[in-house]
C-alpha cells in the first residue's frame, strides 16, 4: 500500500501498520536525521521486524574555492583590500 503521511510517500511491503506505527518510524528517520528533509519511506515487515528504507532530500553542494589563501564560497565576506587582491590576482586556465 502506497500512501503520503506527513509529507513523506510511504510503502508499506509483506504485511499491514496502521497510520500511529508509521509515524513512529517517520519519526525514527527524521531524529536520526535531524538536518535533513525524509522523502520516502519503505517499510517491509518481516515477522517480528521492520525492515527500513528511506531517501533523503539531496542537499545542493557548495563549491568551496581557495582565493588568496582562504577557503570561500563566495566574495560576500571579503573587505575591499581582499576583494582588490581577487581581482589582481593571476587567474589560469584550467
Amino acid at each position: 500500500m502506497k500512501e503520503v503521511i506527513d509529507h513523506v510517500d510511504v510503502e508499506v511491503l509483506n504485511g499491514e501498520m496502521n497510520e500511529d506505527e508509521i509515524k513512529e518510524y517517520i519519526q525514527y528517520v527524521k531524529q536520526k536525521y535531524p538536518h535533513e528533509t525524509l522523502t520516502s519511506l519503505t517499510l517491509t515487515v518481516d515477522g517480528e521486524f521492520v525492515d527500513l528504507h528511506y531517501c533523503l532530500q539531496p542537499e545542493p553542494i557548495q563549491r568551496i574555492r581557495r582565493i588568496t589563501g582562504y577557503l570561500v564560497g563566495t566574495l560576500d565576506r571579503f573587505n575591499d583590500a581582499k576583494r582588490a587582491e581577487e581581482h589582481d590576482r593571476v587567474k589560469h586556465q584550467v
